[in-house]
């Protein structure tokens, strides 16, 4: 099986691998997609950046992983995409090109982690898993609601992304940390509120896991995550950082909980803008990717 677009070396690529822990495209069972879609941002800018910096970061990310007491990407495998051009003044066109690549990575029976770009990565990259699962589920990490009938004269924009994801009748959402909606997306959110549960930033001191993952139960599961959905103190590198967020055990105690009650087919991670010669954030977003990986694909 030979892959089916252009792979980075496993030492350039998610992790720096070297050595055993190399895999062959055949072989691994998780493949990284960088794709840094940069075309509606409406605040701070920078996320175009934003793959090439996770993948950097990731060389310093420790490969034992406590909660597994391993290495887990032994268990696995993962290998690297290359970057592809992509057209920042196109979004239907360039999620084409992430849709075709996704779907190239299930057809070969492989986990699918995206790294952005923007928040409009998502209805490009889930299209494929729409196809493949019946009743598939969007498990949504963010500081927004992203219930926008587009904004700014762009359908597809990021602040639209989850309304793009929704347009499919088949699909429902669990959005967790929620805390900026505007008056304009409320109808929309009320009367489709037997697809959408959100769990509000501001209750996060009496969220309980279990009834946040309870819909996932025996459904597969497509994870995205903006990371201005941690709180602005922990992630300062996002074009739109907003107060009120999740911490780290927040989204670990929740991630880990979903792979325990249904099945994590696929993921993506988006909106990192990294700031020059600031490191904790890009390695956080790294860190966080690793993560999904080990509790999706890493458990014996």
């Amino acid at each position: 099986m030979s892959a089916p677009f252009p792979l980075l070396k496993p030492s350039q690529g998610f992790l720096g691998l070297e050595g055993d822990l190399v895999k062959s495209y055949e072989e691994a069972g998780a493949v990284v997609i960088p794709f840094g879609l940069e075309a509606s941002v409406s605040y701070g800018g920078g996320t175009h950046a934003g793959p090439a910096a996770m993948i950097a970061a990731s060389h310093e990310v420790e490969l034992f992983d406590e909660s597994f007491w391993c290495e887990p990407v032994e268990r696995y495998g993962v290998v690297t995409a290359r970057e592809p051009v992509i057209n920042n003044t196109n979004i239907p066109a360039a999620l084409d090109v992430l849709e075709s690549m996704t779907r190239a990575v299930l057809d070969d029976g492989k986990f699918p982690i995206v790294f952005g770009g923007e928040h409009s990565i998502t209805p490009g990259a889930i299209r494929p898993f729409l196809e493949r699962f019946d009743d598939l589920i969007i498990l949504h990490f963010d500081a927004h609601a992203d219930l926008r009938d587009g904004y700014e004269g762009e359908h597809f924009s990021h602040a639209a992304a989850i309304r793009r994801v929704l347009d499919h009748p088949t699909v429902s959402i669990v959005s967790c940390g929620i805390r900026n909606i505007s008056k304009g997306e409320i109808p929309f959110y009320e009367a489709n509120k037997h697809r959408i549960t959100i769990h509000w930033g501001k209750d996060r001191a009496n969220w309980n896991v279990a009834d946040i993952v309870r819909p996932l139960k025996g459904r597969p599961i497509y994870l995205t995550f903006d990371l201005d959905g941690f709180d602005s103190s922990v992630m300062p590198s996002t074009g739109t950082p907003e107060p009120g967020g999740l911490y780290w055990e927040d989204a670990m105690a929740i991630i880990e909980a979903a792979s325990n009650i249904g099945t994590i087919v696929g993921a993506d991670i988006n909106e990192l803008a990294p700031i020059e010669n600031f490191h904790g954030p890009d390695f956080l977003a790294s860190k966080l990717a690793y993560k999904i990986l080990n509790y999706s694909l890493g458990k014996s």
